[in-house]
C-alpha cells in the first residue's frame, strides 16, 4: 500500500504563500483549495496543505504556534541530485523565502535549508543511492 503524506501548515498570507510554494515549482491543487486553504501536489504520495491562521486552528484542538517564533518541525524532500537540491534551494529564495544555514556536503549526503515566508523549514537533501540503499 502506498502512503501518502498531507502536511498542514499554517500561514499568515495565503496568496504570498500560494506563490512561494508556485515558486518551487509544486503543482497546486484546485479542487482541494479555497481563499482560505491551498493544497499543492509535492509528488504522487506528498501533498502540502497551506491554511490561514484561522483555517488551521479549525482543524486542531491546541493553540497555535506561529513557525516564525520557534521550530515546530523541519521537512526534509529528497532530491535526485546535488543540482536538484540547490535548484530547490534558489527557486525558495527567488519566491521569498529564507537560507537558514550554507550547504552540508558530507560526500555521501548533501543538504540545505529554508524556510518559507512563515517560518516553516525545509531542507532539500540528496544522498548516495549506493550508501543509503536505494
Amino acid at each position: 500500500m502506498l502512503r501518502m503524506i498531507f502536511i498542514s501548515l499554517p500561514v499568515s498570507d495565503i496568496a504570498r504563500s500560494r506563490a512561494f510554494y508556485q515558486g518551487l515549482g509544486f503543482a497546486l491543487n484546485e479542487a482541494f483549495s479555497d481563499d482560505t486553504t491551498a493544497c499543492f501536489v509535492v509528488s504522487e504520495a506528498i501533498y502540502f496543505m497551506i491554511s490561514t491562521h484561522e483555517k488551521f486552528q479549525s482543524i486542531s484542538p491546541k493553540p497555535l504556534v506561529l513557525p516564525s517564533t520557534g521550530a515546530m518541525s523541519l521537512i526534509a524532500l529528497s532530491c535526485d541530485s546535488r543540482a536538484e537540491v540547490d535548484a530547490m534551494t534558489e527557486a525558495a529564495l527567488r519566491a521569498g523565502g529564507k537560507e537558514l544555514h550554507e550547504a552540508e556536503d558530507m560526500g555521501f549526503m548533501y543538504s540545505r535549508a529554508f524556510e518559507d515566508p512563515d517560518g516553516n523549514g525545509f531542507g532539500p537533501m540528496w544522498m548516495d543511492p549506493a550508501v543509503s540503499g536505494q
